[in-house]
């Protein structure tokens, strides 16, 4: 079916570019400065954590379910720490290691184990030649930015709406000794904001690698973070690991980075018995304690999974609106034009744009020039490579109200604008 622009006259298609083209200079004229790159909260949200600073006092008894908050130990993470973690991630507190501010770092200090002192008793990857990790697209730059730092051949894998394509991940896992890892979002995955059906989660769980020291990097992020009017459900992957009769395959993440305060939450990881057993051996050369003073205050300030629920209630007030803005606009300015698409969720960060291809990096660079900056074109795919040129991530969640409304009309224009142009260019 044609677009809106294959559809007009030579005629008509240059004059729509003109309009379109003076509109732009109008925007250009304003000097607009405006921030959409990164999925950051929002000044309202980051409010919301402020009574935290409240939970101590140079009173406060520092010990914690037997651990000393103000001294050395515990380097697993105070108890009522791993506690809250566990409820929010759904495993048994035995199972989980508290420790830092971020989920990411957790995840690269253990592709380093892999890379320099091997999984399982196996070979440390370094020495095992090319290593590969697979990358559902569009999917997290910074995930991708680990593996590639080391060297590891990230390899995209298609995203569908219910998750990565399993039956490209099964071929590839079960195939390729190489293969070592995957990067997962599972619940409302960045950029699509797309969650996993069962479906997806068992056959994750039913993989049988070709790489004894193959995991899963189950990065969920936001597992609390809905907004919409129902919260989408996850499967347990741990409990399909136990249906399929399957362990130590999977090591599972989460923080309050975007909770609490970012840069300044806990971060948190659970996996098998033996895995765990390994990454404590593997964190206790380089971690005599942890940073307990946070955990202990994010144990008082949030309580329990229903306290955390209660708190992500008052952020989805300041961002549901948000998230509407962009529906409406984009659906206003160009819904019916047949030139792009863009994903609908229910929770998470961000918004998944489809424009036409060969589009995302003129669209970028225009609104760029036009004075809003956005996440760069194709950083949804290792190595920065959008193989059709048409994936662009919305993060709506920092701008103010007004702010947004402005970006998303400017984002309208510079969508319109590039897709005339290239049916003008292709004819």
């Amino acid at each position: 079916m044609a677009n809106v622009y294959q559809s007009m006259t030579t005629e008509e298609l240059d004059g729509a570019i003109a309009e379109l083209e003076q509109r732009a200079d109008e925007v250009r004229a304003k000097g607009l400065s405006l921030d959409m790159a990164r999925g950051k909260p929002s000044p309202e949200q980051v409010a919301l954590s402020k009574p935290m600073f409240d939970t101590l006092t140079s009173e406060t008894p520092l010990e914690d379910g037997g651990a000393i908050v103000a001294n050395y130990g515990s380097p697993d993470g105070l108890p009522s720490a791993r506690q809250l973690a566990a409820e929010i991630l759904g495993v048994d507190a035995e199972n989980v290691i508290v420790n830092g501010s971020s989920s990411l770092n957790l995840m690269y200090d253990l592709v380093a184990n892999g890379y320099i002192h091997g999984i399982g008793g196996n070979e440390p990857w370094c020495r095992q030649g090319e290593v590969k990790f697979l990358c559902p697209s569009p999917g997290y730059d910074r995930h991708f930015a680990v593996t590639a730092s080391f060297g590891i051949t990230n390899v995209p894998v298609p995203m569908g709406p219910d998750g990565p394509d399993m039956e490209v991940v099964r071929e590839l896992v079960e195939s390729d000794p190489q293969v070592k890892g995957i990067w997962c979002v599972p619940k409302y995955a960045n950029p699509t904001g797309v969650t996993y059906s069962d479906e997806v989660v068992r056959a994750f769980a039913a993989l049988k690698p070709a790489a004894p020291d193959f995991r899963i990097f189950w990065d969920n992020a936001y597992v609390v973070h809905a907004f919409g009017d129902t919260d989408d459900e996850l499967l347990n992957i741990f409990a399909a690991l136990e249906e399929a009769g399957a362990d130590n395959l999977v090591y599972e993440f989460g923080s309050t980075a975007k909770v609490t305060f970012p840069g300044s939450g806990i971060a948190f990881v659970t996996a098998g018995d033996a895995d765990m057993a390994e990454i404590r051996k593997a964190f206790s050369i380089e971690r005599v304690s942890c940073e307990k003073f946070s955990q202990l205050m994010h144990a008082r300030f949030l309580r329990d999974l229903e306290g955390v629920q209660e708190h992500m209630a008052k952020h989805a007030e300041v961002v549901r609106p948000r998230f509407e803005l962009v529906e409406r606009k984009l659906t206003e300015g160009l819904g019916g034009l047949d030139i792009a698409t863009w994903t609908h969720p229910h929770g998470g960060y961000f918004v998944s744009f489809e424009g036409p291809e060969g589009s995302a990096k003129a669209i970028v660079a225009l609104m760029k020039e036009l004075g809003v900056v956005m996440t760069g074109a194709g950083a949804t795919w290792p190595y920065g490579n959008d193989p059709r040129d048409t994936n662009i991530r919305i993060a709506p969640t920092y701008p103010s109200l007004e702010e947004l409304g402005a970006a998303l009309d400017v984002f309208v224009i510079a969508v319109k604008l590039v897709a005339a142009r290239l049916e003008r260019a292709r004819r």
